[in-house]
């Protein structure tokens, strides 16, 4: 039986990737319970004393969950939307027989190439003609096109894996495709549309370009573009942006932790085939 030897190196490098992780998010946190006064004066690595929640106060009385609000109402629409789309387009790609269904797989795949930042003007543009400039649905209709050519690559590659017995045995039975697709594909492919729903989510919650561009109304704003409000209006005041901050990232942490195995997983079928 051979032993293997410690590899000392790999645990020094894993231990100095973990302090470059973790000492920026202990650094936004104990700042985050400071006072004002508290932060200019103090080790900035040092813990509060005492820890206040003055930071946090100041920003829940400016607006925060209006702001968390918006954000909650365009994650939730987006990602329903996204994913019931996708999961159709899927279907159709995988179960398709025609050239129409090859042709569009290679739709999706081409639609990866396309940055957000090269349409913006035609967005605009469209969203202008469209009159719904400066509301929450000018920041979904968008972030649900570009969510859609991952969210079908993703599913796509879980539905092949699907036995084709089975569609033929539900055929037989006098099924019928939406019947197949809610009864069979669905529960069949479920870590595929969890990791679908955990990533378009990180992503639309994350999002800045689209409200930035799509909106001006304080009661249109979401969580990144009330950050960066937040950052003028607090400007001389570090502990009560950094408390936004944390207060922004709690909901994506624990959407992450959630569900980080099926978003890996996910992702690594998605790209590995």
């Amino acid at each position: 039986m051979m032993r293997t030897r410690p590899n000392y190196l790999g645990g020094l490098a894993g231990f100095a990737w973990l302090a470059i992780v973790l000492v920026p998010v202990y650094y936004v946190v104990v700042t985050s319970l400071r006072n004002q006064r508290g932060f200019y004066d103090a080790n900035p690595l040092s813990l509060p004393a005492p820890p206040t929640l003055s930071a946090y106060e100041l920003v829940l009385r400016n607006n925060f969950w209006r702001y968390f609000a918006n954000s909650v109402v365009v994650t939730l629409a987006t990602v329903a939307i996204a994913v019931a789309v996708a999961l159709m387009a899927a279907y159709y790609v995988v179960r398709g027989t025609t050239w129409f269904s090859r042709f569009t797989y290679r739709g999706y795949l081409l639609g990866l190439a396309i940055p957000i930042q090269a349409t913006i003007i035609p967005v605009y543009y469209l969203i202008t003609r469209a009159q719904l400039y400066d509301t929450l649905l000018a920041i979904i209709l968008p972030s649900v096109a570009f969510a859609i050519p991952l969210s079908v690559i993703i599913l796509a590659n879980f539905l092949r894996d699907v036995p084709n017995e089975l569609f033929e045995s539900m055929r037989v039975d006098g099924a019928g495709d939406w019947r197949m697709l809610f009864s069979l594909v669905l529960p069949m492919i479920r870590p595929a549309v969890v990791t679908v729903a955990v990533y378009d989510g990180l992503n639309v919650w994350n999002g800045f370009l689209f409200p930035l561009i799509l909106t001006q109304s304080p009661d249109q704003r979401v969580l990144p573009l009330a950050l960066w409000s937040f950052q003028g209006q607090f400007r001389v005041n570090i502990p009560a942006v950094l408390a936004a901050v944390v207060l922004s990232t709690l909901p994506v942490l624990a959407l992450y932790v959630l569900g980080r195995r099926q978003l890996v997983s996910g992702l690594t079928a998605g790209f590995g085939k």
